[in-house]
């Protein structure tokens, strides 16, 4: 097990709930990060939270626009000297019944949570393949493998996004390139209280939860890989 002092990272959705939280997280360990989300304030707001010291590039834009997506992990890889790490948890919920969703919502949560992160995995390999210790974490959700009620546009993008990383994690682990999937149920985030008005906040997944499990899969590189995992509030009952 080495540790992730010096390494780089691109996360994405920096500015919100879960990816503030793993950057906050990683910055802890030393990683060198470029954040990127869409909202300036929120994003520097982020960077303001991080540890004394730590080393940022700040990537403001909107993930829907290609050519932003494109360039992010060139711009990363020309500040730190290379790119190791690729985060993709930036994503969008929508919690409407399957007849009542109209197809341009259903357009923009697939580009999102689907088209972006797959858009970021093609620009990131180049850089990923000359790093010694590449890693990409997906974000997805229980919604990548169950479906639910008022929730089929999500759980599309997400499906799309789970099997998306199955088929590259298939064809990069020669090359030394681990994909992993965490799959977290409700997570006490803004998202999740649009898509889930439902749930109580009291007992759910906190955004901290999802940072360290990421921080693990990242420092504990050995011979045992961890594809995937899912994770479920304590209050649920377990493999359901």
């Amino acid at each position: 097990m080495a540790g992730l002092e010096g390494r780089a990272a691109l996360i994405t959705g920096a500015s919100g709930g879960i990816g503030s939280c793993i950057a906050r997280r990683l910055a802890e360990s030393g990683v060198r990060l470029a954040l990127c989300g869409r909202d300036a304030e929120k994003l520097q707001r982020t960077a303001d939270s991080l540890p004394r010291g730590a080393e940022t590039l700040l990537l403001q834009g909107d993930l829907l626009d290609d050519a932003f997506v494109r360039g992010c992990p060139g711009r990363a890889a020309e500040r730190f000297g290379g790119l190791d790490i690729l985060v993709n948890c930036a994503g969008m919920a929508l919690s409407q019944p399957f007849a009542e969703t109209p197809v341009e919502l259903y357009d923009r949560i697939m580009a999102l949570n689907a088209r972006a992160p797959f858009l970021l995995m093609q620009a990131a390999l180049p850089y990923l393949r000359q790093s010694g210790r590449a890693e990409i974490v997906n974000i997805t959700s229980v919604c990548a493998q169950k479906g639910y009620p008022l929730q089929s546009a999500y759980a599309a993008s997400k499906h799309a996004l789970a099997g998306m990383s199955k088929s590259l994690a298939a064809e990069v682990y020669p090359a030394g390139i681990r994909v992993h999937l965490v799959s977290p149920g409700g997570v006490f985030t803004d998202m999740v209280r649009v898509a889930r008005p439902d749930l109580s906040p009291e007992g759910m997944i906190l955004p901290e939860d999802v940072a360290e499990i990421t921080a693990f899969l990242l420092e504990h590189r050995t011979n045992a890989v961890v594809d995937q995992v899912d994770v479920h509030r304590a209050g649920k009952e377990p493999f359901l």
